[in-house]
C-alpha cells in the first residue's frame, strides 16, 4: 500500500489489485484510519484506489484471473519447473505434530464413527474407490478434530510415501493466496492443488470472503471430481456455515458428515490414564492416584484438552508445593472447574449452613458483627468459598455475610488465599468444605 494524496481532509492509498482493494474496503478501513490519523493528524476519509503504472490498469484482480486465466504470467516458468515447485509444496506443508497419531488418540463412543471414517481414507489404496468424498468432520474446541487430520497425515505418509499430502488450516490457505496475489503467481498456487492426493483442511469455518471460497471451491471440484481424497475439519456442520457460499455447502454435505461429540465417564477415564502414562515417561516422579484420576474423570465434563489441564494443574502443585497428590489436593486446586456448567447451582445459603455445621458456628453469629476468632476464621472462609465457587459479585456477597462492604469480602479471601499456600492443615480443610458443599 502506498500514500498517494494527502489535502482537504482526504487520505488516498492505492494497492496493485482490485482484489486488495476490496479486502482492505471490507475488513481494515477503520483500522487504518485510526491509524492514519496517528501520523498525519485528523481527517475526514479514506480512498483507495489500484495503482496504474504507465497509464495501464495492472493486471485483472484476482477473481478474474480465476476465470480468465491470462495468456501470460508476469514471470513465466516452464510448465515443468511450475510442476515441481507445486509437488514440494505440497510436500512440505506445516508442521505435524508427531505425538498427533492414531496409536494415541483414545477412541470411545463419542468419537467412534469419525475415529473409523478416518482410517478408513488413512488406509485406501491409491486409485480404489472412494468410500466418501469429502470427509467433513465437525467438533467443538478441543475434542481432537485436528489430532485426527495429523494421524491420517502421518499414517498416509507412512504407508503410502508416494502419495502426496497437503494439510492447511483455512486462515494458511487465504494467507497464501494472498501471497500469489502479490507475487502475480496465481497460477503455482492453483498447480500446489493439482499435485495433491490427499487434502486436509482445518478449521475451515474461518475461511472468509467470496474470492477465496470461490478459489477454494475450485481446488475442491477438482480434486473430487478425479477422486482424490478432501477431508474437511470445522467447529460446526456444513449446514451452519453462514459464511460459505450455499453451492459449497452443499457439496460440502455430498459426502459423509460425522460429529465428535463430549466424551463419556469411561473415555475420560481412558484420556486420563492414557495422558498419565505419558507423563510418567517423560518424568517418572509424576505420582497421580487412581482414585484422583477417577475424581477428575468425574469432576472434569469437558475436553481431552481440559482434562489434560486439569492434570497439568494438580502435578504442578505438586511439583511446587512438594506435596503428595491427594484427593483433597485435588478438590482444592480444580475447585474453579466445576462438574456441571451451571455454576449457579451453588448457593451460598449452603455455603453458610455446611461452614456453621462444620465449624459448629451458627448462622446467627457468620452473620453478627462477633469478632471471637472462633466466628471469624469460619466467616472468612465462607466468604472465600463464595468467591471460588459462585458467580456472585463482591458487594453481593458482603451483603449476603450480614451486610458488610466488599472491601471486608475482599480482606477475607485474600488472607484465606495466602494462608492456604503456607498452611497444610487450613489447605486440607477448605479442600475438604470445597467436597462437601459440592456434594450437597
Amino acid at each position: 500500500m502506498e500514500l498517494e494524496e494527502f489535502e482537504q481532509g482526504r487520505l488516498i492509498v492505492s494497492v496493485p489489485t482490485r482484489f486488495l482493494k476490496s479486502w482492505i474496503e471490507t475488513h481494515y478501513v477503520s483500522k487504518l484510519h485510526k491509524i492514519g490519523e496517528a501520523e498525519l493528524g485528523r481527517f475526514d476519509s479514506i480512498h483507495v484506489r489500484v495503482r496504474m503504472r504507465g497509464g495501464v490498469p495492472q493486471r485483472p484482480a484476482a477473481d478474474e484471473q480465476a476465470h480468465h486465466a491470462p495468456q501470460a504470467a508476469a514471470v513465466p516458468q516452464p510448465s515443468a519447473i511450475a510442476q515441481a515447485q507445486a509437488v514440494a509444496a505440497a510436500e512440505r506443508g506445516p508442521h505435524l505434530d508427531p505425538s498427533q497419531t492414531f496409536d494415541t488418540f483414545v477412541v470411545g463412543s463419542s468419537n467412534q464413527l469419525a475415529h473409523a471414517a478416518m482410517c478408513r481414507v488413512a488406509d485406501a489404496a491409491p486409485g480404489a474407490a472412494v468410500s466418501f468424498n469429502p470427509l467433513f468432520v465437525h467438533a467443538g474446541s478441543g475434542l481432537g478434530k485436528t489430532h485426527l487430520l495429523s494421524a491420517v497425515a502421518h499414517r498416509v505418509k507412512e504407508k503410502r510415501p508416494d502419495r502426496r499430502v497437503m494439510f492447511l488450516t483455512a486462515e494458511r490457505f487465504m494467507i497464501n493466496f494472498v501471497m500469489a496475489l502479490r507475487q502475480r503467481d496465481t497460477l503455482a498456487f492453483k498447480d500446489q492443488f493439482a499435485a495433491v492426493d490427499v487434502l486436509l483442511i482445518d478449521d475451515f469455518q474461518f475461511l472468509q470472503g467470496k474470492t477465496m471460497q470461490q478459489e477454494f471451491c475450485n481446488a475442491f471440484n477438482g480434486l473430487v471430481d478425479s477422486r482424490r481424497q478432501v477431508i474437511v475439519a470445522a467447529d460446526v456442520p456444513p449446514a451452519q456455515l453462514d459464511s460459505i457460499d450455499q453451492r459449497m455447502r452443499s457439496r460440502l454435505m455430498g459426502g459423509l458428515v460425522v460429529d465428535i461429540e463430549m466424551p463419556d465417564i469411561e473415555t475420560r477415564r481412558r484420556i486420563l490414564q492414557s495422558r498419565y502414562e505419558t507423563m510418567q515417561k517423560r518424568d517418572p516422579s509424576v505420582i497421580i492416584p487412581g482414585e484422583v484420576l477417577e475424581f477428575i474423570a468425574n469432576r472434569v465434563t469437558g475436553t481431552g484438552r481440559e482434562l489434560e489441564g486439569a492434570m497439568n494443574r494438580i502435578t504442578a502443585y505438586q511439583q511446587f508445593n512438594n506435596a503428595a497428590v491427594t484427593l483433597d489436593l485435588a478438590s482444592l486446586v480444580l475447585r474453579d472447574m466445576q462438574a456441571s456448567p451451571d455454576g449457579t447451582r451453588i448457593k451460598i445459603d449452603d455455603i453458610l449452613k455446611i461452614v456453621g455445621r462444620h465449624f459448629n458456628v451458627g448462622r446467627t453469629d457468620l452473620l453478627s458483627p462477633r469478632r471471637a476468632r472462633s466466628v471469624v476464621v469460619p466467616r472468612q472462609i465462607g466468604m472465600y468459598l463464595a468467591k471460588k465457587m459462585t458467580a456472585r459479585s463482591l458487594p453481593e456477597i458482603g451483603r449476603r455475610f450480614g451486610g458488610r462492604d466488599h472491601s471486608t469480602v475482599l480482606h477475607a479471601v485474600r488472607k484465606i488465599e495466602d494462608q492456604i499456600k503456607t498452611d497444610d492443615g487450613l489447605a486440607r480443610e477448605v479442600a475438604l468444605l470445597v467436597r462437601l458443599v459440592e456434594q450437597g
